[in-house]
């Protein structure tokens, strides 16, 4: 199947030629044409699969029949996204302005971390296309900058991310701003949680349902690698590794923001070409981060679960979890930057003794085993054992714990709205490891 047999307009088409786009994904091809028809669309699709292509293009057709704005159209925003991310809202908008090149596009990105002036006048003069992430479009409604009073199609993109990052209260406020009737609504998520089924059923009017990924799925490119180790060498064996080919593009992911700034200053002091991105730096220093290594200028991008999402790094050969997530429904979208569009990729996960518990969560989440792999001169002094006590993030400086449960590190809360946390692994038998040495 080719994107011609969607019945796009030349202008896209043109525009998907140009970007090397030949044949549609398996989300494309089954979204695109639900959405063309007009239908309310559920859809559940892991990262990296198509999906901004899946709702943009017939968002674009529809805005621009005959790849043309119509005369009569509306100044107002006419399509507004909603993204869990400046990261990702940035990304969606750039592929919104490539697919629309030819059809006089006019679109605008908001979100938080920058000043809002460009941001007020590019909404004052008006645009088809709006991509926002929550809590910055309510500062602009409070402001009476963002009129979503003419919003014919909306799309939430990444809806369990942003549930789970707290934004239910910012999207009932968005969602009850904008036109009921005549509305297209298309949700986009990697799950199909019980909280993703009420907001569609309270938003969307009889929704198309559309899985293409199970949920928590991985690619079968990936090849998944378990290095066994004492936490205080956890360093020595990351430059051990990034050492057997300096020049090989590695994502690496903390657990804190202190410790992904300390990782990639150690990095630099080893003569690597690192940088870091995280909560704390300004928006302008996390797109020149993720600029310069997409470019290759940085080969080491240290990065914690702001980055497990939504970033399109094309050809990214190795993830690398200097620490496991808390959470280990993270791990699948942390490695699903690579892998992509059918590429190899290798996702490595340093574990020491005390992660045990958290590498068991990940197993089970998987539906299983993780090759272990000793690699000479860091075998660990205690043997690696999935019965070990997943480490608390709360416990005080008296080893009491706290909660009863991990917050997602860095999910910060919005306003009006609380970090979603994770539940208690359930209880069951260790799995067992396969083991071999490595040089």
């Amino acid at each position: 199947m080719s994107f011609e047999l969607f019945g796009l307009s030349p202008a896209i088409n043109r525009a998907l030629t140009e970007q090397g786009y030949t044949q549609p994904t398996p989300i494309q091809s089954e979204a695109i044409p639900a959405a063309l028809a007009g239908h309310d669309l559920f859809a559940g699709a892991q990262t990296g699969t198509g999906k901004t292509a899946a709702f943009s293009l017939p968002m674009l057709e529809r805005l621009y029949p005959e790849g043309r704005k119509p005369a009569n159209a509306s100044r107002k925003v006419r399509a507004l996204i909603l993204t869990p991310t400046r990261e990702l809202a940035a990304q969606v908008h750039d592929s919104i302005r490539a697919y629309g090149k030819y059809v006089g596009v006019t679109s605008a990105a908001i979100f938080g971390g920058v000043g809002m002036g460009p941001q007020m006048q590019a909404l004052r003069r008006g645009v088809d296309i709006l991509v926002a992430t929550p809590g910055r479009l309510l500062d602009h409604m409070e402001r009476r900058t963002a009129d979503l009073s003419g919003v014919e199609i909306l799309v939430l993109d990444e809806a369990d991310r942003m549930l789970d990052m707290g934004f239910m209260p910012a999207l009932k406020r968005i969602l009850a701003t904008v036109p009921k009737q005549n509305r297209q609504t298309l949700l986009f998520s990697a799950t199909f949680a019980e909280p993703i089924k009420a907001l569609a059923a309270q938003f969307m009017r009889d929704p198309v349902e559309i899985q293409i990924a199970a949920r928590n799925s991985v690619v079968a490119t990936i090849t998944h690698r378990v290095h066994p180790v004492d936490a205080v060498k956890k360093r020595d064996l990351l430059l051990h590794l990034l050492a057997e080919d300096s020049r090989r593009q590695t994502l690496v992911f903390s657990r804190t923001k202190h410790g992904a700034d300390r990782l990639c200053q150690q990095l630099e002091e080893a003569g690597f070409k690192a940088d870091a991105i995280h909560g704390n730096k300004s928006q302008g220093a996390r797109t020149r981060a993720l600029k310069d290594f997409k470019a290759g200028r940085t080969t080491i991008l240290v990065a914690t679960d702001i980055a497990a999402r939504g970033l399109d790094i094309d050809q990214l050969p190795v993830v690398v979890n200097y620490d496991l997530p808390m959470v280990a429904e993270d791990y699948v979208h942390r490695i699903g930057r690579t892998g992509r569009a059918g590429a190899e990729g290798l996702a490595i996960s340093l574990v020491s003794h005390a992660e045990g518990g958290l590498l068991r969560d990940i197993q089970r989440v998987l539906k299983r085993d993780i090759e272990v792999v000793n690699v000479e001169g860091f075998t660990p002094m205690q043997p690696l054992r999935l019965d070990v006590a997943r480490p608390n993030p709360r416990a005080g400086n008296n080893g009491k714990p706290g909660a009863s449960h991990a917050r997602r590190p860095h999910a910060a809360a919005p306003r009006g709205g609380h970090a979603v946390g994770a539940k208690k692994p359930s209880g069951g038998r260790s799995s067992n490891f396969r083991t071999r040495n490595s040089a």
